[in-house]
C-alpha cells in the first residue's frame, strides 16, 4: 500500500466522529442521486433497445382548434403514407389491446395483454424473429387474421419453449389462432405489456378517404439514412397539403388546424414525465451540493485544526506537493468509501422506489440497478473527492510557515480567507435548502389541490371492470344484445349491489372516445372549427350508479334505444358551450363532422360534468351520452360499473361468477375501485411530492448541521479571545449575542438568496404544478418560518456555549 494511502487511513481513523459524519453524509446524498438517476437514466437518457433507436419516430394527427391537441393515425393514413413517403424506410401501425386466451382442450379463459400490428412493425424496430416469419398484407382483413407471433416469455410459459411451436394453435377470443413466429428473449415495445401479437386487421372499407380522420392506430416509422426530423416533417406537411384536395372534410379539418406531427419515438413517449423527472434530478443534485458544501466546511475546519502540524512538516522538509497529495488521497479515500456505501444504499433505494409506482411510468419497468448506474455513482464519488480536496489544499498551500507555527499562540486565529469561505458555504447551504423546501411545499400544495378537485361523481363504494366480447362467439347483433340484456339484471341481483351499469367510455379508464360533434343551427365557416367531445354509450342506470346529478330534463330510459327519435344526454360544459343562456332541451346534434338537416339527435337532459382523463383535466371539454345498447349493438368492448358497499375482494369474485354463468369463457378485466383508478393517474404527481419532501428534510438537516458545526468551531477556535474579553468585563449576554448575530446574518443572507432561487424554481415548475403560482404566499411564509426556527436552534447552541466560557479555564493555557 502506498505511503500516502496508509497515512490517509491513519488520519481518518484518528478522528472517527469526523469520518463517520462524512461517510454518512456522502452515502445519503449519493444514494439519493443514484436512485433518481436510475429512474432518469431508464426513462429519459438511455436510448431505446432497438438498432439505431434514435432513427425511430412516431407520426400523429393533431386538431388543436377543435380541442384535440393530440390524436393518433387512421387506416387510410397507413396505406397512403407507406406508399408515398420517401423519408422513411418503413412505416407501421399498432394498437395495444387485451384478449381472452383459452386452451384447445376447453380450459378456463384468461385475459392477456396483446397488440395488433402491421406486417412491417418488427422490421421498423429492427427486430428479427427468433423463429418463424412476420405477418403479411393478406392477413390484415377480418377472417384471415387467425395467426399470432409470440414473445419468448409467452412461448416458454405456455408452450414449454417447444421448438416445434410453429403451426400449433390456441384459442384467442374464441378463435383458433396459429403460431407463425416467436420473438427473441427480452423483446418489449416501449411500455407495452403485450405477450403476443396479432395482425392489425380491419374492414377494407376502412381504407377509403372518408375514414382518413378515424384515428385509432399508433403509427411509428424509421427515418431513411441521412433524413433529419425536420426534412421528414416538411415532406409530411407537403403530402398532407396534396391530400386535402380530395379529402371529403377538407374545409372542416383546415379550420381545426389539422396537421401531422413527426416526433422522435423515445422523446414523445416520455414527454409527460420528463419535466418532473428532470426536476427531481435537479433536486437531488442540489442535495448532493449541500452535502458537498457541508463536507467542504468540515475539511476546512479539519485543515485549520492541523495548521501547526502541516507547518511542522514543511519545516522538516515536506514539499507542498506532498502535502497536497496527502490531502487529495484522504478526501478521495473517504469519497470512495462513501461511494461504495452510496451504491449499496442506492441499490436498496431503487427497490424501495418501485413501491411508489414507478412501474406505471413510461419505460418504468426498465428501471434497475445496473453497471451503468453503479459506474455513474462511483465516478461522481471520485469527482466529489477531488473537489473536496481543493479548499483544504488551498488553505494548506497559502499558510505561511511562521504563522502556522504560531497557530496555537495567544493570538492564533484562522485566516480571514478561510473564515469567509466557510461563511460563504453556510450561505450556499441555507439557500439551496430553502429552494428545496419551497419546491417540496409547492408540489405538496399542488397535490393537495388536485386531491381536493371533485371528479364529478362519488367514488366511494364504486367499482368498475372491463368486458370484451370475443368476435368468434359474438359475430352478430343478436348474441351481443342477449348478453347485455342478461348481464345487468344478473349483477343487480347480487347481494350487496345497489346499482350496475354499462359505459363505453369509463372515466379514468385510459381509453377515451373523443369524437367530433356538430349541433343544429351552428354556422360552418372557414374560420370556425368543429369541436371534439367525449362520447359515451351508457345504460339508463349509469348516472345513478356513478351518482352523477341530473341538472335539467330527464335521463335516458330503456325504451329510448327503440324510439325512432334518437335521444341523448349532454353535460353542463357541452350545454354551456353551444346554448349559453338557452334551454338545451329539445336541441339537436349530430355525431359527425357535418350536421344533416332533418336528422340529428334530440337532447333530453343535462347532467353534471365529470373529469374523464385525470383530476387536472381542464374544465369545458364537454360530453355526450347515448343509449346502450343501440339498435345495431356494434360495441364489443365496454366497462361494467357497480355500486356496492362490499370490499373489492368480496365483490370481484361474485361479479366474475355472475358473468361466467352467462358465458363461462368470458373473464372480467381489471375490476377495481374507482378510487384506485384515480390514484393510478396521480402516481406521476404523488411520488415526486413524497420524494421532494424527503430530499428537502435531508437538505434542511444538512444545512442545520453545517451552520451548527461552523459556529461551534468558531466558538472553540476563539475560546481564548472570549476568555480575555470576559476577563476584561464583557458580559456573557454580549458574547452570546455576538455569535448569535453572526449566525443570524449568515442564515438571513442564505434565505434572501433562497427566496430568489425559490421564485426561479417555481417558474420552472409551472408546467407540473396544478393551480399553484410560482410564488405561493403560504408556502413561502411556512418555508421562511421553518428555516428560521431550525437555523435559530443551530445558532443558539454555539452562542450559549460561548456565553458559558470560563475565563480562568480559557486563559489557563497561557
Amino acid at each position: 500500500m502506498p505511503i500516502s494511502l496508509k497515512f490517509a487511513f491513519r488520519q481518518l481513523m484518528k478522528t472517527p466522529g469526523f469520518t463517520v459524519t462524512a461517510l454518512a453524509t456522502l452515502a445519503i446524498c449519493l444514494a439519493a442521486n443514484l436512485t433518481i438517476f436510475a429512474v432518469v437514466d431508464a426513462v429519459v437518457i438511455k436510448s431505446l433497445p432497438f438498432p439505431e433507436g434514435d432513427r425511430l419516430v412516431t407520426l400523429f394527427n393533431v386538431y388543436p382548434l377543435a380541442g384535440v391537441p393530440r390524436s393518433s393515425a387512421s387506416t387510410p393514413n397507413y396505406y397512403d403514407r407507406r406508399r408515398a413517403l420517401k423519408s422513411y424506410t418503413s412505416i407501421s401501425i399498432l394498437q395495444d389491446s387485451a384478449s381472452s386466451v383459452g386452451s384447445t382442450d376447453g380450459g378456463p379463459a384468461i385475459r392477456v395483454p396483446t397488440a395488433n400490428v402491421s406486417p412491417e412493425f418488427f422490421a421498423t424496430l429492427g427486430v428479427k424473429l427468433l423463429m418463424g416469419k412476420p405477418f403479411t398484407d393478406d392477413q390484415l382483413t377480418y377472417g384471415a387474421d387467425g395467426v399470432a407471433i409470440l414473445t419468448a416469455e409467452y412461448w416458454r410459459a405456455h408452450f414449454n419453449a417447444d421448438p416445434n411451436v410453429l403451426g400449433k394453435t390456441f384459442l384467442n377470443d374464441g378463435q383458433a389462432v396459429t403460431v407463425i413466429g416467436v420473438l427473441p428473449a427480452g423483446f418489449r415495445y416501449l411500455s407495452s405489456k403485450a405477450e403476443f401479437f396479432r395482425p392489425a386487421a380491419h374492414d377494407r372499407n376502412d381504407e377509403t378517404p372518408k375514414n382518413r380522420h378515424s384515428n385509432n392506430w399508433e403509427m411509428i416509422a424509421r427515418l431513411a439514412p441521412g433524413v433529419t426530423l425536420a426534412q421528414a416533417q416538411a415532406e409530411m406537411d407537403a403530402f398532407n397539403a396534396v391530400q386535402l384536395r380530395d379529402d371529403p372534410y377538407a374545409q372542416l379539418i383546415k379550420t381545426a388546424g389539422y396537421r401531422t406531427l413527426v416526433a422522435g419515438l423515445h422523446a414523445d413517449h416520455v414527454r409527460e414525465v420528463r419535466p418532473m423527472l428532470l426536476l427531481l434530478q435537479c433536486g437531488v443534485a442540489s442535495l448532493l451540493l449541500i452535502g458537498a458544501v457541508n463536507l467542504a466546511n468540515l475539511f476546512l475546519i479539519r485543515a485549520n485544526s492541523r495548521t501547526k502540524e502541516l507547518a511542522v512538516r514543511q519545516a522538516l522538509g515536506a514539499r507542498r506537493g506532498h502535502i497536497a497529495l496527502d490531502v487529495l488521497t484522504e478526501t478521495t479515500v473517504l469519497a470512495a468509501a462513501g461511494g461504495v456505501l452510496g451504491v449499496i444504499f442506492g441499490a436498496l433505494g431503487i427497490r424501495v422506489i418501485h413501491l411508489l409506482g414507478t412501474d406505471t411510468l413510461p419505460l418504468g419497468s426498465t428501471i434497475a440497478f445496473d453497471a451503468r448506474v453503479a459506474g455513474a455513482a462511483v465516478l461522481a464519488a471520485l469527482l466529489l473527492g477531488v473537489l473536496l480536496a481543493l479548499p483544504p489544499i488551498w488553505l494548506s498551500l497559502r499558510t505561511r510557515l511562521a504563522s502556522g507555527l504560531a497557530a496555537e499562540s495567544r493570538s492564533g486565529t484562522s485566516s480571514h480567507g478561510a473564515q469567509r469561505m466557510r461563511h460563504a458555504f453556510i450561505i450556499v447551504q441555507v439557500a439551496l435548502a430553502f429552494v428545496l423546501l419551497s419546491g417540496a411545499g409547492l408540489l405538496t400544495v399542488s397535490l393537495k389541490r388536485l386531491l381536493e378537485t371533485p371528479p364529478g361523481f362519488v367514488t366511494g363504494s364504486l367499482y368498475a371492470g372491463n368486458i370484451a366480447l370475443p368476435w368468434n362467439s359474438y359475430r352478430t347483433t343478436a348474441p351481443r344484445r342477449a348478453f347485455v340484456d342478461r348481464l345487468i339484471p344478473a349483477i343487480e341481483a347480487l347481494p350487496g349491489v345497489n346499482h350496475a351499469a354499462i359505459t363505453t367510455n369509463l372515466p379514468f379508464g385510459g381509453n377515451n372516445n373523443d369524437s367530433a360533434v356538430t349541433v343544429e343551427g351552428e354556422a360552418s365557416s372557414s374560420t370556425q372549427s368543429i369541436r371534439a367531445h367525449y362520447i359515451s354509450a351508457v345504460t339508463p342506470a349509469y348516472w345513478a350508479t356513478m351518482n352523477i346529478p341530473l341538472v335539467r330534463g330527464r335521463l335516458l330510459r330503456a325504451d329510448d334505444a327503440k324510439n325512432p327519435t334518437v335521444t341523448c344526454v349532454v353535460d353542463e360544459a357541452f350545454a354551456n358551450r353551444y346554448w349559453p343562456g338557452q334551454d338545451p332541451l329539445g336541441k339537436r346534434l349530430e355525431q359527425n363532422a357535418v350536421y344533416e338537416p332533418g336528422k340529428g339527435i334530440s337532447v333530453v337532459g343535462v347532467v353534471r360534468s365529470v373529469k374523464q382523463t385525470e383530476l387536472a383535466e381542464p374544465d369545458g371539454h364537454g360530453a355526450v351520452y347515448f343509449g346502450f345498447p343501440d339498435e345495431d349493438m356494434n360495441t364489443m368492448y365496454f366497462s361494467l360499473v357497480v355500486s356496492s358497499p362490499l370490499p373489492a375482494e368480496v365483490l370481484a369474485p361474485m361479479v366474475s361468477k355472475a358473468i361466467q354463468q352467462i358465458d363461462p369463457g368470458l373473464p372480467l378485466i381489471s375490476f377495481r375501485s374507482m378510487d384506485a383508478r384515480i390514484d393510478e393517474t396521480l402516481v406521476a404527481r404523488r411520488s415526486p411530492a413524497v420524494l421532494a419532501g424527503i430530499f428537502a428534510a435531508v437538505a434542511l438537516l444538512l444545512a442545520t448541521i453545517g451552520t451548527y458545526g461552523v459556529l461551534s468551531y468558531a466558538v472553540a477556535q476563539r475560546q481564548r479571545e472570549i476568555g480575555v474579553r470576559m476577563a476584561l468585563g464583557a458580559l456573557p449576554s454580549q458574547v452570546r449575542n455576538q455569535f448569535l448575530s453572526l449566525g443570524i446574518r449568515l442564515v438571513s443572507a442564505g434565505m434572501v438568496i433562497g427566496i430568489a432561487g425559490a421564485w426561479l424554481a417555481g417558474r420552472a415548475m409551472q408546467s407540473i404544478l396544478f393551480n399553484v403560482p410560482a410564488v405561493q404566499g403560504a408556502t413561502l411564509v411556512i418555508t421562511i418560518l421553518v428555516m428560521a426556527v431550525v437555523a435559530l436552534a443551530a445558532c443558539l447552541l454555539p452562542a450559549a456555549r460561548a456565553a458559558r466560557v470560563d475565563p480562568v479555564v480559557a486563559l489557563r493555557g497561557d
